[in-house]
């Protein structure tokens, strides 16, 4: 997919998961907030769609910028406001596919770093407050975008796709930086799981709860939607059988061995 085409896998899945349930008013275009349900359990779903129309341009192809970012704390903490005396709260759904996080001037001078830490302390917020958040990669986490929109889930799920994913850069930057041709870094990344895009090897790394292989991920047809639900309901209840409210889970590939052993020993040396 070119970098200029206007993704509509996360509007596409949100509207298919919610069963196209009416979108919460007083968000804005590139910010879809709906409320469903994942099997009998309550669940809210927000997805961040491109906006031709954004007023600032650098997010109008599916980038998380400032409004963005705002919008995506406010409807987490709308949550998290309501359930606040309920023993149950509900289930948080990060429907992904986000390009990046918005590059310019004036997202700089106008502070995106706050209004991403915002969005992605929201989703923090809401996980140790005990809702169960679920983050549901359908195309493009990339960069910071991804920081601030679903890194922060109990579960991450995504979809097996080549036009699923995932890293810090996108290649064309990350070529420049690394003073590599486009091609030359894919060669690279082929032998370095971290510094790979496809899915595969994201997963390697131990940070997915789920791989799932739908027929169409773009037009997602009854067996698909039927796959994801499921997926996201045994997700649902792995949540609260578990007593942890951390992202420890993550830590259980091989290739995560050091972060691990890190972390033991900075908890060893800090009692």
């Amino acid at each position: 997919m070119s970098t200029r085409e206007l993704s509509k896998r996360g509007a596409v899945w949100l509207d298919a998961l919610t069963y196209s349930a009416p979108l919460q008013p007083g968000f804005p275009p590139s910010v879809r907030v709906a409320d469903a349900r994942i099997g009998d359990d309550p669940a809210r779903f927000i997805a961040v769609v491109p906006d031709p129309d954004n007023p600032f341009p650098r997010a109008r192809n599916g980038e998380v910028g400032l409004i963005e970012g705002w919008e995506l704390a406010r409807a987490v903490r709308e949550a998290i406001d309501a359930d606040a005396k309920r023993d149950t709260k509900r289930a948080i759904v990060a429907v992904i596919d986000v390009a990046s996080q918005a590059y310019g001037r004036r997202e700089e001078a106008y502070g995106i770093h706050q209004a991403l830490a915002a969005a992605a302390d929201a989703y923090a917020s809401a996980r140790l407050a005990g809702h169960p958040v679920i983050g549901l990669i359908v195309g493009r986490a990339m960069s910071g975008a991804f920081l601030a929109h679903g890194y922060q889930a109990n579960r991450l799920i995504a979809l097996a796709d080549p036009q699923v994913m995932v890293h810090a850069m996108g290649k064309e930057s990350a070529a420049r930086v690394t003073l590599r041709t486009v091609a030359d870094l894919e060669a690279f990344t082929a032998h370095v799981p971290p510094m790979a895009y496809d899915i595969d090897n994201f997963a390697s790394l131990g940070l997915l709860w789920k791989l799932l292989s739908p027929a169409n991920a773009d037009a997602p047809a009854a067996a698909d939607q039927s796959m994801v639900e499921t997926a996201l309901k045994a997700a649902l209840d792995d949540i609260r059988a578990d007593s942890s409210r951390g992202l420890e889970s993550r830590l259980g590939s091989p290739h995560r061995a050091a972060s691990a052993t890190v972390r033991r020993k900075l908890r060893e040396a800090w009692r």
